[in-house]
């Protein structure tokens, strides 16, 4: 299953993808995460250790140039634009409790659409995770979808656009379907999220009536800065959100 988080910052992107990581191990699955967010947090949420130490895969310079054949950061007409990557999972993601995470980075001077060796690596890997691979991947992006591309797209099973209900957020939550129509994504869905009151439920159906809900996730004011692996228990002071993520849980692996 191969599930992409998108949404406006802030509204809980990162919340959603832990949890569903946490639920999927779980379940007795092997997950693989990446963090696409350039406010890359993932790793702290899932409660990793030193979070902060962790290389991002877009600064791992030798490891880029040993696969694609070019120096990053100098400019080169000829490297590789299908580098071996198959390996990469395995062998250079963090494991912790189950999940295995890598945090991509960022590109200085453009996104994925800029040629360059760096790209082709993060592209080629993304390519190999969503296209060839068999587990569970779960992508936390940021407010757009610009780490899906057309040769990706169609094996992505799902993609959640998290929206927390604000007009700020709704609006961001279009654009980012409408961008993915473009691509040739069809299955998006969306996720409710810092729900205080059935009123915020009923705006975000409102406005936001091309969407399915696969839930809502009630607001949870300890949630924010705590590693989500301190969401464990049904009867926890975090029960409200578990219980509705292993709703949408149940709905995605269906």
């Amino acid at each position: 299953m191969k599930i992409a988080i998108s949404g406006k910052g802030g509204a809980g992107k990162t919340t959603l993808a832990g949890i569903l990581a946490r639920l999927f191990v779980e379940q007795g699955c092997k997950v693989f995460a990446i963090d696409a967010d350039p406010d890359a947090n993932l790793a702290l949420a899932l409660g990793f250790p030193n979070p902060f130490q962790i290389t991002p895969l877009i600064q791992m310079k030798q490891l880029i140039e040993e696969r694609t054949g070019a120096k990053p950061n100098t400019f080169s007409p000829y490297f590789k634009l299908n580098p071996k990557v198959d390996d990469i999972p395995d062998s250079y993601f963090t494991r912790y409790k189950g999940i295995n995470l890598a945090v991509m980075g960022t590109v200085r001077g453009g996104g994925l659409g800029c040629t360059c060796p760096e790209n082709a690596f993060l592209k080629a890997l993304l390519r190999h995770l969503i296209v060839e691979r068999e587990e569970v991947v779960i992508l936390d992006m940021e407010a757009g979808i610009e780490h899906l591309g057309r040769g990706t797209v169609q094996a992505v099973n799902w993609l959640i656009a998290v929206v927390e209900p604000t007009r700020l957020s709704t609006t961001t939550a279009q654009r980012i379907r409408k961008l993915a129509f473009e691509i040739g994504l069809k299955n998006i869905v969306a996720v409710g999220n810092k729900i205080r009151r059935e009123s915020d439920k009923e705006f975000l159906i409102k406005n936001m009536l091309q969407f399915e809900f696969l839930g809502f996730l009630p607001y949870d004011e300890l949630i924010t800065g705590e590693p989500l692996l301190g969401i464990s228990s049904d009867s926890g002071p975090h029960q409200g959100i578990l219980k509705e993520a292993r709703k949408i849980a149940a709905q995605l692996g269906n």
